[in-house]
């Protein structure tokens, strides 16, 4: 009886599987580099096997959730609200392919991992915009946008980071794969731009309700801070004889505009975490959602150690040396109200 019960539980959780659940192997990921950078070596391995196992679960879920449940995945896909979500399998995927050459040294492995993350990159990005696209029927604007439609951009930067992550790391200079990381890296920048004016917008000048300021709109500098990341690591690994050496200005110029604008945005999305809690006194729950706040707050250290060292801004360097800690402490904060959430789901079932 309880073996049919807890087997019920398991279907229930595949078939209401959140779309952006592969944030949780993101968050995990950037915490993991962020150690790694700051010497705590034991630590970072931890969580890199841990991210690994996480990777392997939420990808057995996904599968399973088509296989028995494709209309609730397909509903959720063409849901503008929703479907943006799972760009989040794409971004996991490279972060933990960015893992397996920062943290550990599997380089087949990272492979492996760049080839799925450009598939499922450029699937799911122009999938998500053709389904948005071509809906017959289309929700309000207000039920439509959010902070999440800029996993489009993380995706994307991220694939950057790992592709010169990977060019940096093999033996032969790829005069491709860094031209190619440096495309997708301004094709990052322009999504972001077209597609933050669509939320400011939302933000601004519709009704906000303290329940819909939800932890996607943390992506607001999330996708800046990696687009800060994947700049200066352009900059730090193109070669001074290369042939894309002269666009290197400009690079430093539009990564250091990026990384002082997602700079701004921390204090204004802090202000308006203490309208949602304390001020309107929506109740604090875990949801999955949650973990698009540890992985901004991550993003911005190992952005900003990256920026210091790309652009030689030592003073910089103690951002990142007490960031470490707060983006640890977040990851840990989320990672025991989960556990606590799954041990009470248990005991109730």
């Amino acid at each position: 009886m309880h073996q049919n019960a807890l087997s019920m539980d398991v279907r229930l959780r595949i078939r209401h599987l959140d779309p952006g659940c592969f944030a949780l192997v993101m968050a995990t990921g950037i915490v993991s580099i962020d150690v790694g950078q700051h010497g705590m070596t034991a630590l970072a391995r931890a969580l890199f096997g841990l991210n690994l196992l996480a990777y392997a679960a939420l990808l057995l879920m996904s599968a399973l959730r088509l296989r028995w449940f494709p209309r609730e995945l397909l509903a959720d896909f063409v849901s503008p609200g929703r479907g943006a979500g799972f760009l989040t399998l794409a971004a996991a995927t490279c972060v933990l392919g960015s893992q397996c050459l920062l943290v550990v040294r599997l380089p087949r492995l990272a492979d492996g991992l760049l080839l799925a993350g450009a598939v499922s990159w450029a699937a799911l990005v122009y999938l998500f915009l053709a389904a948005a696209i071509t809906a017959r029927i289309k929700p309000g604007f207000t039920r439509s946008i959010n902070g999440g439609w800029l996993v489009a951009v993380v995706a994307t930067q991220a694939l950057a980071v790992l592709l010169v992550l990977r060019t940096a790391s093999a033996s032969a200079f790829d005069p491709v794969g860094l031209f190619t990381a440096l495309c997708l890296y301004l094709l990052g920048a322009a999504l972001y731009l077209l597609i933050i004016t669509l939320v400011v917008y939302r933000l601004v000048f519709f009704p906000l309700r303290a329940r819909d300021f939800t932890p996607p709109y943390w992506i607001n500098m999330g996708a800046l801070a990696i687009t800060a990341l994947a700049g200066s690591l352009l900059v730090r690994h193109i070669p001074p004889a290369d042939s894309l050496t002269p666009l290197l200005p400009f690079v430093k110029g539009f990564t250091l505009f990026f990384w002082a604008t997602a700079t701004w945005w921390i204090p204004l999305l802090v202000i308006l975490e203490g309208w949602r809690y304390l001020w309107r006194r929506v109740p604090l729950r875990y949801e999955a959602d949650d973990w698009d706040i540890v992985f901004p707050v991550g993003m911005y250290t190992v952005a900003t150690y990256e920026l210091a060292q790309a652009l030689q801004l030592d003073f910089l360097q103690v951002i990142p040396d007490v960031g470490v800690y707060v983006s640890l402490a977040v990851w840990l904060f989320f990672a025991v109200a989960g556990l606590r959430r799954l041990f009470r789901h248990r005991t109730q079932a």
